[in-house]
């Protein structure tokens, strides 16, 4: 009897193991989700720079940064876990707005 006793006990423990790992997995990877898609975000208005400030200040680092006109890919990593996150500008950037107010441009002649 006392040998299943253990039997069970290490049997247990070792689901629970697993199941704290799955779980830690998954954590990782919505971290990673989170801190891609706001780097993305800070990429798309403000340039790398900023999406490597943001991901780090969401927990994680940029492993991947493509710009093309105003479209920005991040690839962010958190741990073991990697996510990728695109955004575009669609108002103009901080160097735009001497030009224009917040995006918005005068119409007519």
């Amino acid at each position: 009897m006392l040998p299943l006793l253990a039997l069970l006990v290490v049997a247990v423990g070792g689901l629970c193991l697993g199941l704290g790992r799955l779980g830690g997995d998954a954590v990782e990877a919505a971290q990673a989700r989170t801190a891609a898609d706001a780097a993305a975000l800070a990429g798309a208005a403000e340039g790398e720079s900023a999406a490597r400030e943001v991901a780090i200040a969401n927990g994680g680092e940029v492993v991947g940064f493509a710009q093309e006109g105003p479209e920005v890919q991040v690839r962010a990593r958190v741990g073991d876990a990697e996510a990728v996150a695109r955004a575009t500008r669609t108002s103009p950037g901080p160097a735009d707005l001497s030009q224009h107010s917040l995006g918005w441009a005068p119409e007519g002649p």
